[in-house]
């Protein structure tokens, strides 16, 4: 008896297996195939970011003097860029005044820092620019020999 329900059940097993193959192959639409290549083609296609400058060295300043520069950007990828968070590395620098809106492939955009003049001697500082570009990140720098604080004791 056990052979038989065995049996029995092989041959439904092999049937419904069977029937499904045909079924599945009826279902295939070649404009849902067409439109899947497309999306995975443009999927590979980054925006790049393209600096007029990576680094800005504003020289010798004079301590707690306020300095500012523009760093200017091209879109020079196949895809719209799109810069989600501009930080810089400490809160004696500020980046300002960039555009939250995507900039299509060729356009240019820009984005302003402003240093507070803290410090003493030389100092560096790194501004992160978060956006769709194939790394994610992008980085500029600024740097100045800021002068000591003559009303300053020691």
């Amino acid at each position: 008896m056990k052979k038989i329900i065995l049996g029995v059940s092989v041959f439904c097993l092999v049937a419904f297996a069977s029937s499904c193959k045909e079924d599945a192959s009826k279902k295939i639409n070649e404009n849902n195939v067409a439109e899947a290549a497309v999306r995975d083609a443009n999927a590979s296609k980054f925006p790049v970011i393209e600096f007029d400058k990576t680094e800005h060295d504003f020289g010798e300043i004079d301590a707690k003097t306020q300095v500012e520069t523009v760093f200017k950007y091209k879109n020079t990828g196949d895809a719209p860029l799109v810069i989600t968070d501009i930080k810089s590395s400490c809160g004696c620098t500020v980046p300002k005044d960039w555009s939250r809106e995507p900039l299509a492939p060729g356009a240019t955009g820009q984005f302003s820092v402003k240093f507070n003049g803290s410090g003493t001697n030389k100092i560096s500082k790194t501004i992160t620019v978060t956006a769709n570009t194939e790394q994610g990140r992008e980085t500029v720098k600024i740097t100045a020999f800021v002068k000591p604080d003559p009303t300053k004791t020691k």
